[in-house]
């Protein structure tokens, strides 16, 4: 560990700061010492902030490691890498892995493999045994092992009184429940979004009410219960107006999107390329206008990225592709182009987003830049442009629906626990 950092000249994205004002910070035994104006100390390394932003690190509360079981994809210790050079120093994984996380040793396996990386690794665990909707998972056991959240994602849990029961148990254990909206007897064989896309390449479309119902479900069950859910990547215009109308209802709903569902539509399908694929699918220009008054508004939480790492050759045929993007790496660099950079939402409510509010969700402590705090801060040069070229991604997998895109912005040093665990300045 660096013992002590001082960084000079930045600009801090916290409420107590002006954010158009520069200060020093000074980190030793991974402690933030001190913030303030013209810092002094001789045994620190010393780092130029000049012309470059502080945010609180970054927690991307819904990522797919793919270990154990498909380490072909991705593993804990790469994913991990990927999310320190985005700027992420926490993580929440999903459990569909093979074997799904229902169990003590696969936990055991996956915290055992975590201690090994430079950022914090949280576990969600199977709302059902082994993801099959028939029996609810051991919830005493999850708590008894710090389990925060549990999901069957990758598909909703089909029997609404398991679920109803699942809510119950989970909000008495103080765990999020984390469910994936969507129908599946809806989708059917359905692979991109129904509309005018999927009928002008004749392709089987996804129809939204496959979304939509299940977020109605969801909540319908959270209200009568007076239990709590989240969300995961919300992607169209009717989930949105259910879960707005809801928070206004005072039924406890949170929810999250990510950065593709606000920066493009299906369109990006016309090229026949798998990369664009994931589940749920891009939508059309009226949901990415919803899902950006939501994050405009208040109704989304949480930026998120369903990190979702497939092989080349998995991606290699547009129909038989498995769904999924890589995003760990661009997900601020695509939220401060499409939201910060067109003047839709301040520095301050990408804090909020990507890191302040995912930790509160999950009963994890915050992380602000003010003295007396832990060290964890991602440097971001946030006026900087560049293409993204998925070879130079960190991740083993580089199914990346930012491909050849110019974005502006991009994280550009992560510290956590004061360790500089990501650079790419000459220090």
């Amino acid at each position: 560990m660096n013992k002590n950092i001082l960084i000079k000249n930045i600009s801090i994205v916290d409420e107590q700061y002006d954010i158009d004002k520069h200060y020093d910070v000074l980190i030793s035994d991974g402690i933030i010492q001190n913030v303030g104006i013209d810092l002094k100390d001789s045994t620190a390394k010393v780092i130029d902030g000049t012309g470059l932003t502080a945010f609180p690190s970054f927690f991307d509360m819904h990522v797919h490691f793919r270990d154990p079981g498909f380490t072909h994809k991705e593993d804990i210790i790469t994913g991990s890498k990927a999310a320190a050079a985005g700027g992420v120093t926490g993580v929440l994984c999903m459990p569909n892995t093979n074997p799904p996380v229902d169990n003590k040793e696969t936990i055991n396996y996956i915290l055992s493999k975590a201690a090994q990386t430079d950022i914090d690794v949280y576990q969600t665990a199977c709302i059902t045994s082994e993801m099959k909707g028939n029996q609810l998972a051991d919830f005493e056991m999850y708590k008894s092992l710090g389990i925060k959240a549990v999901s069957d994602d990758g598909r909703p849990v089909k029997n609404a009184e398991i679920l109803r029961q699942a809510m119950i148990k989970a909000y008495d254990k103080d765990i999020i429940l984390i469910s994936h909206c969507e129908d599946m007897d809806i989708i059917g064989k359905g692979i991109i979004n129904r509309g005018s896309v999927s009928e002008k390449l004749g392709i089987e479309g996804m129809d939204r009410a496959s979304e939509d119902y299940i977020t109605a479900r969801e909540i319908a069950l959270a209200g009568t219960t007076g239990t709590a859910v989240h969300i995961a990547h919300v992607s169209t215009e009717g989930s949105i107006g259910f879960i707005k109308d809801a928070k206004a209802r005072g039924i406890k709903v949170t929810c999250e999107t990510c950065p593709h569902y606000f920066a493009f539509t299906d369109e990006k399908l016309m090229s026949l390329d798998a990369d664009f694929r994931m589940n749920p699918p891009l939508r059309d220009s009226r949901d990415v206008d919803a899902i950006t008054e939501a994050v405009i508004d208040g109704t989304v939480d949480c930026i998120v990225t369903d990190h979702a790492p497939h092989a080349a050759s998995e991606k290699a045929d547009f129909k038989k592709a498995p769904n999924g993007v890589v995003g760990l790496e661009t997900s601020l660099a695509a939220t401060l182009t499409y939201l910060y950079h067109t003047k839709k939402i301040t520095l301050q409510r990408i804090a909020e987003l990507m890191s302040l509010n995912p930790r509160k969700l999950l009963g994890i402590e915050p992380v602000y830049i003010r003295k007396g705090q832990k060290a964890d801060i991602c440097i971001a040069d946030i006026n900087r442009e560049w293409i993204v070229n998925p070879d130079n991604l960190h991740s083993k997998s580089h199914n990346t629906v930012f491909k050849g895109t110019k974005l502006k912005g991009k994280p550009v040093m992560t510290i956590l626990n004061g360790k500089i665990v990501y650079s790419d300045l000459n220090i």
